[in-house]
């Protein structure tokens, strides 16, 4: 006897988002990348369309991550000093799809790096690597304002995907993506309505943007709230399938620095025996959390550790297999 398989039908989709620029397109990328594009909940394939896989970027900082707990460094060898050696590594050896640039070093409390710093490394990582960087500033509001904008302008047509706009800096992100043909990571702390407000905001100020926006709704660790992160996540997937144009963007997560953060990852297994080994555990709740971000929608996982990294594009290589009913 036949089983009729049930299928939701939904009357939108999400939004495609294109990310770096190939000679021919003003930049001086080898490949550019398309996220987002569904028009089903994730990796549903026999309810409708999944035409682009998820992709994971790798963190490069332009300072050496003194932070990072010894097995992370290692996975790296000796390369943590040099940036741009750092992101071929990170392409060629790991698979990285992209880039995500973080300028820590601008930090005032760090090494209050210039403006004139910041493009220096950029560049040289633009040569390094041709996949599509992302960029971060150092977190600072003020010094993100500063640098942002000349930051744009020095790769202008290389369609980076500048971060992070929120309520309280969009203008000087969105304006340095407007001027520089750049896209926009739009930052909410968990919240839905900020989410749709700030995209709202944004495309007040250029509607061509609303093309070139990247939703980051701020995600949680395994074990520090991923189920909301999680639930923030659905939402915005069912606004955008359902015909919310505010909500229609692809997501992208910092999974690496969420998840090296928290003290599972760092603490020695002499001081919490139970645990396990700190290596492995660090390992697994990486890579847990970022399949878990996999499966509310997540199109870019921002990730740290190679292993992690080799995992979860299995994954995804498994995800994106089209079993269609």
């Amino acid at each position: 006897m036949a089983v009729e398989i049930m299928k939701e039908k939904y009357r939108s989709q999400v939004r495609e988002v294109v990310l770096g620029a190939t000679k021919d397109e003003g930049g001086t990328r080898s490949t550019t990348i398309k996220v987002g594009g569904e028009s089903t909940l994730p990796f549903l394939h026999f309810e409708g369309a999944v035409p682009n896989r998820p992709v994971v970027a790798m963190e490069v900082w332009d300072v050496f991550p003194e932070e990072w707990p010894q097995n992370l460094k290692d996975a790296f060898g000796d390369v943590l000093n040099d940036p741009a050696a750092w992101a071929k590594k990170c392409v060629d050896e790991f698979g990285a799809d992209l880039i995500a640039l973080r300028f820590k070093g601008a930090d005032p409390d760090v090494n209050d790096a210039s403006a004139e710093d910041c493009i220096a490394v950029l560049k040289n990582v633009l040569e390094a690597v041709g996949v599509p960087l992302i960029v971060y500033g150092c977190g600072k509001l003020e010094k993100d304002n500063a640098i942002i904008g000349p930051i744009g302008e020095a790769a202008e047509g290389e369609n980076l995907l500048l971060g992070v706009a929120e309520q309280e800096n969009y203008k000087s992100v969105a304006s340095a993506a407007m001027a520089y043909k750049h896209s926009v990571i739009a930052q909410s702390p968990i919240d839905i309505n900020i989410a749709k407000q700030l995209n709202i905001l944004i495309s007040e100020m250029s509607t061509p943007l609303l093309d070139r926006i990247v939703i980051d709704p701020t995600i949680a660790a395994l074990g520090y709230g991923i189920e909301y992160s999680y639930s923030i996540m659905e939402r915005a997937r069912f606004g955008a399938l359902n015909g919310d144009r505010m909500l229609g963007m692809p997501m992208i997560g910092n999974v690496g620095h969420e998840v090296w953060s928290k003290k599972e990852t760092f603490i020695p297994v002499d001081e919490e025996p139970g645990w396990g080994d700190q290596a492995e555990r660090s390992l697994a709740w990486e890579s847990v959390t970022a399949m878990a971000l996999l499966q509310a929608g997540m199109n870019i996982l921002v990730m740290r550790h190679p292993q992690a990294v080799k995992l979860i594009k299995q994954n995804i290589d498994e995800l994106m297999q089209d079993n269609s009913y």
